[in-house]
């Protein structure tokens, strides 16, 4: 197999064994056991597809339609969906089900040898930031970066660190530098959510003033609506929700409907980082709405 190419098969019960059970015997195949029709596993087919493209020749990337293929679902047992397994030697040596951002299936490709050396300086610089070290985790993203240009991860993961500091100008002169494919991929769109709610944010009173407008006054519909921006500027998705749901329920026609059209947005950026939460609030919404 030449180092240079990546390997990524769609996988039918009729060449299972070549392309799987023998390639295993040669580098970690990993195999993905998806719907077509499911957002999550579409979202981890293009996730895994992207590892692969980047470990090229390090491992095989194979995917399974359960349904073009039952025999193969009924053999390996397969309930939930997206289910991944590993492959080695010809057997599964590892196995997976369900959502699988990058972050963890890039954890996952490392137990078995494939990983980038900036990766682990990310990870190492995740802990400093979460710990308050802000400036560490700064430091090491730099370095990271100088030494694997390549790895916009890095760059993303910085652009995140800026934001929660509230550096906005750096942030975003980072995210305009960044390819198309990293602006468009899911910790991309993410990433332009928060900072599209952060510009708003700062046209606010701000969080403190909008939450004591509200204890004066609890049918402040303006401050619901500019708190609930200032929550998702901060990443508090579920508070605000409850501030727009607050809204909606009291005034559902608020500025010819921009407490729903903000909920359904949210909703949409949930439905793949935080299912159950989008669904949870979905729920709601249908019921406000009948």
């Amino acid at each position: 197999m030449s180092s240079k190419e990546s390997y990524i098969f769609e996988v039918s019960q009729s060449n299972f064994n070549n392309l799987v059970l023998i390639n295993s015997y040669k580098i970690p195949v990993v195999v993905e056991f998806m719907s077509v029709n499911s957002e999550i596993c579409i979202n981890v087919e293009t996730s895994l597809s992207t590892l692969a493209q980047e470990f090229a020749g390090q491992f095989v990337f194979a995917k399974i339609d359960v349904y073009e293929q039952p025999e193969l679902k009924e053999q390996y047992e397969i309930v939930n969906l997206p289910t991944v397994k590993v492959f080695k030697d010809g057997e599964v040596v590892r196995t997976e089900i369900g959502k699988m951002d990058s972050n963890e299936l890039a954890a996952m490709l490392k137990d078995f040898g494939i990983y980038r050396e900036s990766d682990e300086m990310r990870l190492q610089a995740r802990e400093l930031h979460l710990q308050g070290d802000t400036q560490g985790a700064v430091d090491l993203l730099t370095k990271a970066i100088q030494t694997d240009p390549s790895n916009t991860r890095v760059a993303l993961d910085m652009v995140q660190v800026l934001l929660d500091v509230g550096v906005w100008e750096q942030a975003v002169d980072i995210f305009s530098r960044l390819p198309d494919k990293d602006k468009e991929s899911e910790a991309g769109r993410a990433l332009l959510g928060q900072m599209t709610f952060h510009r708003l944010a700062r046209k606010t009173d701000g969080k403190t003033a909008l939450l004591a407008r509200l204890d004066q006054d609890p049918l402040d519909f303006d401050a619901y609506f500019d708190l609930s921006v200032c929550l998702l500027a901060e990443r508090d998705y579920q508070g605000a929700l409850e501030s727009l749901f607050s809204l909606f329920e009291q005034e559902p026609n608020y500025k010819d409907g921009a407490a729903r059209e903000l909920i359904v947005t949210v909703l949409n950026m949930l439905s793949s980082s935080d299912p159950e939460l989008s669904k949870q609030y979905r729920q709601r919404l249908g019921s406000a709405l009948a």
